[in-house]
């Protein structure tokens, strides 16, 4: 592995799970910069949008590529505006930077709709840890980047809905499946989570600021076809 300019370049000797290990790796290192961002606080809002995707906006949203390329794009699904993700055996996300303060908006609101379900290994493990669609919520470790923490919001293909388990690359990432298997795949489906109580039930301490949101459809370990639309996404203090 080479650093050159900032930008991580593999050497393509390396295992498949380096590489799925890198991609926590560099999600935790991009959240740590956020953290040195002169980025504004929009936390003493009632709702914080994060993502205005039923309009089309894409703004502050940047694409973070870890094997191969998953497709984003504005369309129409059932009447909605939304943004569409294609993924074939790929795994790239997309990213927003916001710092919101838990303490005055904790609930994080959004919707979303996936094709159908991955057939594959169990995601609690690496050959398994795809997923038809995820939102993370990114907290920074400041200059200690080790201790940047992330709770990934999934729809699983396998686990129960409730259901949480450490991820399978870094225990610094904890995943909850608010949705599961098939049932629901083909419609719009609206989420409200307490991040701040998920939080502290997944790490045993309190958060700082929230410093970034990513969504991300993969499909990488098991080599697999998803689609998946994103809604809106935002917080709220109710």
């Amino acid at each position: 592995m080479l650093l050159i300019g900032g930008t991580i370049i593999i050497h393509r000797r390396f295992t498949p799970i380096f590489e799925k290990t890198l991609k926590y790796i560099q999600m935790a290192m991009l959240a740590s910069v956020f953290a040195f961002l002169p980025i504004p606080s929009l936390a003493g809002n009632e709702r914080v949008d994060i993502a205005r995707f039923s309009r089309g906006d894409l703004t502050g949203w940047k694409p973070k590529i870890f094997s191969g390329l998953t497709r984003y794009a504005v369309t129409n699904e059932n009447g909605r505006t939304a943004l569409q993700a294609q993924s074939s055996a790929t795994a790239s996300g997309l990213y927003r930077e916001m710092s919101i303060e838990l303490g005055k908006t904790p609930i994080l609101n959004w919707t979303w709709q996936i094709g159908d379900i991955l057939a594959g290994a169990d995601e609690r493990t690496r050959a398994g840890d795809d997923y038809p669609a995820r939102v993370y919520v990114i907290f920074s470790g400041g200059m200690t980047f080790w201790r940047t923490r992330a709770i990934n919001y999934v729809w699983s293909s396998k686990r129960p809905v409730g259901s949480s388990w450490p991820n399978a690359f870094t225990g610094n990432a904890y995943m909850i499946a608010v949705e599961s298997g098939s049932k629901r795949a083909g419609r719009w489906v609206e989420e409200r989570r307490d991040v701040l109580s998920d939080y502290r039930q997944a790490f045993g301490e309190e958060p700082g600021p929230v410093d970034a949101v990513a969504i991300m459809t993969d499909t990488d370990n098991t080599g697999t076809i998803a689609t998946a639309w994103y809604g809106d996404i935002w917080f709220s203090s109710k």
